[in-house]
């Protein structure tokens, strides 16, 4: 017998993809050829150079022990040099750069170092589930925006109530975005920084699909906006830049006191990676625009062939210019039945919109990050089941 866990984790929802792999993971045992089209994962290895890294410093007798709660300075150095060159950002190593296990710990860290008990997040009202997570296990709440396709789904700060501006202490922002695919450029960067600085907000930029992006679109970074290191913090992800998901390493860059409250939450909750995983990270940061961009192209056309189908199974939606995903409403009913079904009947999963917030219940999100014979192969599965209810 045990006692009964915390209020916070009582009252916190299961994070949404845990619950749906638990849901897959049976169909799968049942005997099930189960094809994800849900995961934002890259199917893809990372450069070359990277791996080949990794394992010649996991051969040095020196690379065993801990290497720091901020890493070590050479990676630092070597963020601090990626901003710089894809940026124009100017970062100081020692105070505005900290490695993170992966940019979704930062996002939970960072609500945990600076919301209280009544505290309030500002986040899209269709975003990434951790934003609003965050807040909830420091004890604040989270405070939607209204976000629409029509507006590209980027909030309006001029609609947020003063009173509730008054109580927040985060403002969250995602470009290009997951779930949407939809992108910022650098004024509103500008219009968000400004608002940040009237309001006493942090900034909070998690940017990890910003080099995954298509058409020849270049995504911008919410520091580059004048004045944004006086708030903003910003996520910055190995995921998907260089297909290292599993990897977990990233990091948070700009304000230097908060990357300074950052880093007490983290020094007493993890003793950060092994050596050669950063040895590794700076290695990925030198990759050459080309791979990135060979890699691009394998998303684009996959993206280009979710597209091409969607209107044979009832789903409508805009061409992406970034990210992982392609967001798709539902033409006549609900995305959370229509990806029940379709897994049920089509042995298919995609994730439902209601996962990112309620206002995302008409839609769904299909993965770029899945091998073509497979991605075609799902496709052709669901043409067959939503011809058949015909």
């Amino acid at each position: 017998m045990t006692p009964p866990a915390a209020e916070r984790i009582r009252t916190l929802p299961p994070y949404p993809f845990a619950v749906l792999n638990q849901r897959v993971r049976a169909l799968q045992q049942a005997g099930k050829d189960i094809i994800r089209l849900d995961i934002g994962s890259p199917d893809m290895p990372p450069p070359e150079a990277v791996t080949e890294t990794l394992y010649a410093s996991a051969q040095r007798p020196d690379r065993h022990g801990y290497a720091g709660y901020k890493g070590t300075a050479g990676f630092r150095e070597a963020i601090a040099a990626y901003y710089q060159r894809r940026f124009g950002v100017t970062l100081d190593p020692e105070t505005e750069v900290l490695p993170l296990l992966g940019s979704k710990e930062g996002i939970v860290n960072l609500a945990l170092a600076y919301i209280s008990p009544g505290d309030v997040v500002l986040t899209p009202a269709i975003s990434y589930p951790a934003y609003a997570a965050g807040a909830h296990l420091a004890g604040g709440e989270a405070i939607f925006l209204p976000v629409s396709e029509k507006d590209g789904y980027l909030p309006d700060f001029t609609a947020i109530r003063p009173a509730d501006a008054a109580r927040a202490k985060l403002l969250w922002v995602n470009y290009p975005n997951n779930p949407t695919g939809s992108v910022a450029d650098l004024d509103f960067y500008t219009q968000a920084v400004e608002f940040c600085r009237r309001n006493n907000l942090i900034l909070a930029s998690d940017n990890p699909y910003v080099d995954v992006t298509f058409d020849g679109y270049v995504a911008p970074s919410a520091l580059q906006a004048d004045g944004a290191k006086d708030c903003a913090v910003e996520f910055m992800s190995f995921s998907k830049t260089y297909n290292m998901a599993g990897w977990r390493l990233g990091a948070a860059v700009g304000n230097a006191e908060a990357i300074r409250n950052l880093l007490v939450v983290k020094s007493n909750v993890d003793s950060g990676h092994f050596h050669a995983v950063y040895d590794a990270g700076i290695v990925a940061l030198q990759t050459p625009q080309a791979w990135i961009d060979e890699r691009n192209g394998i998303y684009q056309r996959r993206r280009d062939r979710i597209l091409a189908v969607l209107p044979e199974i009832g789903l409508k939606a805009y061409k992406p210019a970034g990210s992982l995903y392609v967001w798709a409403r539902v033409e006549d009913g609900d995305g959370g039945a229509y990806a029940e079904a379709a897994l049920e009947a089509a042995s298919v999963v995609i994730a439902p919109g209601l996962i990112y917030g309620e206002a995302g219940r008409q839609y769904l999100r299909f993965s770029v990050g899945v091998p073509d014979d497979h991605l075609d192969e799902a496709l052709e599965r669901l043409k067959r089941w939503f011809a058949s209810r015909a």
